[in-house]
């Protein structure tokens, strides 16, 4: 067995798999980030050195799809895309399409990934800084994520040109991204200082924001399932209005709000108005 290991880093794995192809390694004999075969008799074998004999062309389509489907996070990571390769440049382009088991299983990785960048962009809650740390930190947003892929370097662009020249920081538990209002700076293993300035930021406008959300918040139209479906239950730990959401499930369910002001409003003294329109 050939084991190795691409640090999770698609650029890496490329170079491998094309030395792989090139001298004809079968994907059967070949493992990444895994323990290789648990036998006595099998001897892990290194990377064979230089290009090998065979040449392949394959389209660009496949390695645009294979370079989305490496930031799903999953068994058999970079294996499965190996497997596509092989059989592609084998002239079995099926291996590409949703009607084969390879490519099947291909196109639901990236589906995966795709809806995962769109979390990003939905759940993503920036808190502004106060303006001595801004100034101290050169920074003005900071936000903390926790995506299921790899999709933060792929994705964050997004915030570039909605936030204009603001400098803003998401940091991850695995990689972070810094913009100062000209440039990106992606770091794969986020430094530790910007996921503690991300994770202890105190937002100002949160009370405010609570405020709102329980006030418009609409029992009549409340679907739990289209709820989950939509904001997964992993991203409510992250979003300020997330303690609330549990809340306002359990006292809607049991009919004990019947709209999203019906508890404060209850416990307000109010006015006594007279017939004629005037206080009493």
């Amino acid at each position: 067995m050939i084991a190795l290991d691409c640090g999770d880093d698609f650029a890496t794995w490329r170079d491998q798999a094309r030395q792989l192809l090139g001298h004809g390694i079968d994907p059967a004999t070949v493992t990444w980030g895994q323990t290789w075969m648990d036998d006595l008799l099998a001897v892990p074998t290194p990377l064979p050195a230089g290009p090998g004999p065979f040449h392949a062309r394959v389209p660009a389509a496949l390695l645009a799809q294979l370079e989305q489907a490496g930031r799903y996070r999953g068994e058999q990571r970079w294996n499965l895309l190996y497997e596509v390769l092989w059989r592609v440049a084998h002239g079995d382009r099926t291996a590409m399409l949703a009607g084969d088991r390879l490519g099947s299983e291909l196109q639901r990785r990236i589906r995966q990934v795709g809806r995962e960048a769109h979390h990003l962009h939905a759940f993503v809650r920036f808190v502004p800084l106060p303006e001595a740390l801004a100034k101290q930190l050169q920074l003005d947003l900071v936000a903390y994520h926790e995506p299921a892929h790899d999709i933060l370097d792929s994705a964050s662009a997004h915030f570039a040109e909605r936030l204009g020249r603001q400098r803003w920081l998401i940091a991850t538990p695995h990689d972070g991204i810094r913009y100062d209002g000209a440039q990106l700076d992606y770091r794969r293993q986020c430094p530790e200082d910007w996921r503690q300035w991300a994770r202890n930021a105190d937002d100002p406008g949160a009370e405010l924001w609570l405020a709102y959300y329980r006030h418009t918040f609409n029992p009549a139209r409340l679907n739990p399932g289209a709820l989950r479906q939509h904001l997964p239950g992993r991203f409510w730990r992250h979003l300020p209005e997330g303690p609330l959401i549990p809340e306002l499930v359990g006292q809607a369910r049991h009919g004990k709000q019947r709209d999203g002001q019906a508890l404060e409003i209850g416990q307000k003294q109010g006015k006594r108005i007279g017939a004629g329109g005037t206080d009493r």
